[in-house]
């Protein structure tokens, strides 16, 4: 008697999906470039571990519509704001910020002249979370401040460029924390996530 098998064709790289499969036990949709907006409950966290002061200049690279970049200006920052898709672009136009570009993040020179930067960079594939994070750290200060959100597959995946990442967070006296489980459930992801927490 003869046996069939059966297989599944991945339309992408098959690690990322099976990878995420495993993070989050379930076959998400991915949502246009990764975007998820941040709940409120992350937000705060963030502006816990940015050490936020008034005045000081701040980026959110991958802006959204506006959950960190709000917040920052709440608290007294002067705020500028990136953001790729144009429909988000607008909306910011429309809230309290210094600027507002619709740009690709990754496309855009760097100048050394923020305090801080906190962001939510996309969540999609290729480790793109991860040539954010490492552009936008090119915009800090001396002395400056880094904040990001990223899958929590960062601490643990052992490709070269999560171990070159892992190593410049070490380096720089960083450090990488864990936020609960699905907490961006209310966003549309069952992907875990952490904070990476980086100095200039």
């Amino acid at each position: 008697m003869e046996h069939q098998s059966q297989s599944h064709l991945f339309a992408d790289d098959a690690v990322e999906a099976i990878e995420n499969i495993i993070l989050t036990g379930e076959v998400a949709v991915p949502k246009d470039f990764g975007f998820f907006p941040t709940p409120g409950p992350v937000v705060d966290r963030l502006l816990e571990f940015a050490q936020l002061e008034k005045g000081m200049s701040a980026l959110e690279p991958s802006a959204g519509r506006g959950a960190i970049a709000s917040a920052l200006a709440i608290a007294g920052l002067k705020v500028d704001c990136i953001e790729l898709l144009s429909d988000n672009a607008k909306h910011l136009e429309q809230l309290p910020f210094r600027s507002v570009r619709c740009a690709d993040f990754l496309s855009i020179e760097p100048e050394p002249i923020y305090d801080r930067i906190v962001m939510n960079p996309p969540f999609d594939k290729k480790r793109s979370d991860i040539y954010h994070v490492m552009h936008a750290l090119k915009f800090l200060k001396s002395h400056g401040l880094l904040v990001a959100i990223m899958p929590t597959g960062v601490i643990f995946r052992e490709d070269a460029l999560s171990r070159d990442f892992r190593g410049i967070v070490s380096s720089r006296s960083g450090s990488i924390v864990n936020l609960p489980d699905a907490s961006f459930k209310t966003s549309g992801t069952m992907v875990n996530t952490c904070v990476a927490i980086i100095s200039a």
